[in-house]
């Protein structure tokens, strides 16, 4: 009978990402829910800080050790996944909902016949049964799913659930296994990434600048305030596609969800496919000088006013907070 729920966990060049330690605590609370043994897996070779992935209440921390998955490789972590999943006669796979997850969630759910939930925001269960809320048609509603499968795979949206740690009692065994013939059909040949930037997906500040901005020459405002927060800089979708910033840092629909506990928005009128990947942030604040912009409906502050004006300013009054 399967009794287990398997968390998986994100590394990137040797190191878990924050979002790893939320599915952790996710993985911990759903079994104690459920009445289910947990673990969490790691696929990888050198894992730096894989000693933080105790006292999160996750019974067993399993590290699956390969020298050719350093870098990511979609065939190699899907056979390898599935394989260690069958094995273990999971009930639930817990998968984080961002790039790496979006990938690896489908293919191991047709691999293992598993039903899928992705982008989940809450869980509940009600009579012993799972009952995941999701957001749907760009975010204009939520739907509360349950499932009809045997195996069940889930999708966290980052920075929604709260890594929490438990008490010492409740630390996990860490245990390392070599792996050999790894399927390197697909691989990642290299990673690039902006030095010393914060990603907008892992972030808990983002300020966000748009076509309101007039050009790429006016971002430095924007990057200004990020830095003063100790925030990441986003973009909108007309700012990306005019060429004015990187599409790594996309929020929307095309780009990157994000859930924030701040957002600013600085020259963005709020499309439908914009605030599909960041209304579920905990406070946002809004600056456009068209009063009757869609981001003032969903904003908890705003401002009224030309964001080349109003940046300026608003960093030089938080510098003077500060210090």
């Amino acid at each position: 009978m399967a009794n287990k729920i398997l968390g998986i966990l994100e590394q990137r060049e040797g190191k878990l990402k924050k979002v790893s330690f939320e599915v952790l605590s996710v993985v911990a609370d759903l079994a104690e829910k459920l009445n289910l043994e947990s673990e969490a897996l790691v696929v990888g070779n050198e894992i730096q800080n894989i000693d933080e992935t105790l006292n999160y209440g996750v019974n067993k921390i399993t590290h699956l050790k390969n020298e050719n998955l350093s870098a990511y490789s979609s065939s190699g972590y899907t056979d390898i996944i599935s394989e260690y999943a069958k094995e273990l006669n999971a009930k639930y796979l817990v998968f984080a909902n961002t790039a790496l997850g979006k990938d690896l969630a489908p293919r191991i759910s047709v691999r293992i016949n598993g039903g899928c939930i992705v982008d989940c925001i809450h869980f509940e269960i009600s009579n012993g049964e799972f009952i995941a809320t999701r957001p749907v048609y760009a975010g204009k509603a939520l739907v509360d799913v349950k499932f009809r499968s045997d195996i069940n795979i889930i999708t966290l949206r980052p920075n929604v659930f709260k890594p929490l740690k438990k008490d010492k009692s409740s630390s996990a065994i860490i245990t390392v296994k070599d792996i050999q013939n790894v399927n390197l059909k697909t691989r990642t040949i290299e990673f690039k990434k902006s030095e010393g930037k914060l990603d907008v997906a892992e972030a808990d500040i983002i300020v966000s600048g748009g076509r309101g901005l007039k050009g790429p020459e006016n971002f430095y405002l924007v990057e200004n305030l990020a830095e003063v927060l100790g925030g990441a800089v986003g973009a909108s979708r007309a700012a990306v596609d005019a060429g004015w910033r990187p599409h790594n840092e996309q929020v929307g629909q095309t780009g990157k969800t994000v859930s924030p506990s701040l957002y600013i928005a600085c020259g963005i009128s709020g499309a439908i496919q914009h605030l599909a990947g960041m209304s579920s942030s905990k406070y946002i604040v809004a600056i456009n000088k068209d009063k009757e912009a869609p981001i003032f409906n969903i904003a908890d502050y705003g401002i009224v006013g030309d964001a080349l004006e109003i940046l300026p300013k608003l960093t030089d009054e938080i510098k003077q907070l500060k210090s």
